[in-house]
């Protein structure tokens, strides 16, 4: 039989184990949060408000906003102001107007839809960013995709078929935060037609004086003068030539105003369409002749 001596030393020796086992536990715990808090603090983190509208003048910037958010959007372009006091310099010139709604579903995505006064015309559109710019060590850039499909509702003596009322716009937009005022922007994109517009040439042969397809090229950017106001500049360049009635490039030029959920965009322009379709393969107003405009976008954001 066990004596009292041996079985106080067994109790303590299972002490002693058991208190072993919860000093090691804890202790590798302690050695795990410490090894997550280094990977928080070393993870590169997403660069923030690259540019704090969905709108950088005629173009979409490369910003989606958080997932729940809602948006809404009112987009106004006035008459050229090359007649002078006749219309008073555009503003009681006939105007285009676009508003439209979007929602981000899930994170990265913005899905929306608008309508426009010029042919009528209803856009439904999606946009999606690929890569973001991280603070330190990480990618250099963020990319994002914009695409949408627009339908002109006129009256059908308009068309010969139905699939001609459809047109397309793809882009990709890189952009990057250069410092924290100042962010800048290159879009390549490619505008596509169902059915456009034909002539009778010389020799009685019909010809389309635009082809289907367009590429163009947009440079923008931003800089902030005070926390809330910034000024903003935007060129659009065609590369895409055409057999007659080649479109003119855009320079536009203007001023944002930001709060926590509205962004306030006044410009010059001399883009007139809103629709990035029709503006890159219609756009005829030339910089050279005066043939420009003033424009505003109003935005206005809710959180779900």
């Amino acid at each position: 039989m066990k004596t009292n001596r041996i079985i106080i030393y067994e109790k303590l020796g299972s002490l002693l184990v058991l208190g072993m086992l919860f000093i090691l536990a804890n202790l590798s715990a302690y050695a795990q949060d410490e090894a997550d808090s280094v990977v928080e603090q070393t993870a590169p983190k997403p660069i923030r408000d690259t540019f704090e509208s969905a709108w950088l003048i005629d173009n979409q910037s490369v910003m989606v906003p958080a997932k729940g958010t809602l948006e809404m959007d009112i987009m106004h372009r006035f008459g050229t102001v090359d007649k002078g006091y006749d219309n008073f310099f555009g503003i009681y010139a006939p105007s285009n107007i676009r508003i439209g709604m979007s929602y981000a579903p899930i994170r990265n995505l913005n899905v929306g839809f608008g309508f426009s006064k010029i042919q009528l015309t209803w856009d439904f559109n999606a946009k999606y960013a690929l890569l973001q710019q991280m603070e330190s060590g990480g990618w250099p850039v963020s990319i994002t995709y914009f695409g949408n499909i627009a339908i002109d509702t006129r009256s059908k003596e308009n068309f010969v078929n139905e699939s001609d009322r459809l047109s397309y716009f793809n882009q990709i937009i890189f952009a990057r935060k250069v410092t924290a005022n100042f962010s800048v922007q290159v879009a390549p994109s490619l505008s596509h037609f169902n059915a456009l517009e034909g002539y009778v040439n010389e020799d009685g042969q019909i010809r389309s004086k635009l082809k289907n397809d367009h590429f163009a090229i947009a440079f923008g950017g931003r800089y902030k003068i005070t926390p809330a106001m910034a000024v903003m500049l935007n060129y659009d360049q065609p590369i895409t030539q055409h057999y007659i009635n080649n479109p003119h490039p855009n320079i536009s030029f203007g001023i944002e105003v930001n709060t926590s959920a509205h962004a306030f965009q006044v410009f010059v322009t001399n883009y007139y369409n809103i629709i990035p379709q029709l503006n890159n393969l219609f756009n005829q107003n030339d910089l050279n002749d005066g043939q420009f405009l003033i424009g505003f976008n109003i935005t206005r954001l809710w959180s779900f």
